[in-house]
């Protein structure tokens, strides 16, 4: 088993991936800011797994820092790149702090990796590289084409992804795996971590959870007015604990020696597209619980559709995200409940 530093492992699908790895006998650092997370998350992981992972609270855009780190560890095998700046709106609004953010920390990480002699990266990608496929190119395979990016946020993982491209091409000894998630939703089945958002949350599901809780007076649903069945956007919804064993089946794959190119990319999701609507209904259909909401207007930098052809991770990593929608709504309720004392 191996040590691996996961950037950002304190976050949401961070904190999911730790517990897989820890759980397939991983030693894992997690490096964390805690700028959109909560270090109370790793009490939940100790709660899962039973061992607390080793945590340093460093921003990945500090050179001096990382190095450090790299410095402390020096059986690091593997990194996790999850770190970054995510929500699609803010980076309309504030595109330099993505841009400062999003592609420094990558620059700085691979830059100590290679003085620290660590070969492994999985960078957390996404779907957004994409932009809106044309409909020849849905649902979507790797060898769908990269459009123009509809936000910073999006523009910020296409870059990303040159940016490792561009190193390997430089650096034989390094290797990459970029996942391309679609959109991941739900909570551990434990409810001991889960979706924990400063402030407003920006995806959908936390916002139903909080809405259905009392905690939000209405739910916003941005746009009925889409050319979808419905009428709102449609996505590939991935369960967040199905996601995280990719990325285990990523690092094993690379640390065994069994990949077939020194970068390799896969899509992330369930091959099933469900629109806003129908998430919303089916959360309310298996919880029992009313969520009030409004259709407002389109949302800047939103995809009408997208949804993703999986073929590839589940033939070449062995993987393969099929967890019922029902189970993964049902989660995230659970874990709601138990942060505000719900019975």
């Amino acid at each position: 088993m191996a040590r691996i530093l996961v950037t950002g492992g304190t976050g949401y699908i961070g904190s999911h991936t730790v517990v897989e790895l820890m759980q397939h006998g991983h030693e894992v650092v997690i490096v964390d800011n805690l700028s959109n997370s909560n270090k109370e998350m790793l009490d939940g992981i100790a709660a899962v797994v039973g061992k607390r992972p080793d945590f340093e609270q460093v921003d990945c855009n500090d050179i001096s820092a990382m190095c450090d780190v790299m410095n402390h560890y020096t059986d690091i095998e593997a990194v996790i790149h999850f770190a970054a700046s995510k929500a699609v709106g803010e980076s309309v609004e504030q595109p330099l702090m993505y841009y400062r953010n999003n592609l420094m920390s990558l620059v700085t990480l691979l830059e100590q990796m290679k003085a620290h002699n660590v070969h492994n990266i999985v960078f957390s990608s996404s779907c957004t590289v994409y932009g809106q496929p044309s409909s020849e190119h849905l649902p979507v395979d790797e060898k769908a084409p990269i459009q123009v990016a509809l936000s910073p946020y999006g523009n910020t993982k296409q870059i990303n992804e040159e940016i490792i491209r561009d190193e390997a091409y430089a650096n034989a000894a390094l290797h990459a795996t970029i996942l391309r998630y679609f959109n991941p939703i739900g909570a551990h089945p434990t409810a001991m971590i889960g979706e924990l958002p400063n402030g407003v949350p920006n995806n959908l599901l936390p916002f139903v959870t909080q809405t259905a809780a009392g905690v939000r007076r209405q739910l916003k649903v941005y746009g009925d007015d889409y050319n979808t069945p419905d009428g709102s956007c449609i996505r590939d919804y991935i369960y967040v604990v199905d996601l995280a064993k990719a990325h285990v089946k990523a690092v094993e794959r690379m640390l065994s020696g069994k990949t077939e190119e020194q970068v390799e990319v896969f899509n992330l999701g369930t091959g099933r597209g469900l629109s806003v609507l129908e998430i919303l209904r089916t959360f309310i259909q298996v919880t029992g619980v009313d969520v009030p909401y409004e259709i407002v207007g389109r949302r800047e930098g939103d995809i009408e559709q997208v949804w993703a052809k999986p073929d590839k991770a589940n033939n070449v990593l062995g993987w393969k995200a099929d967890t019922p929608i029902e189970d993964v709504l049902l989660s995230a309720w659970n874990w709601e409940k138990k942060l505000r004392g719900i019975e």
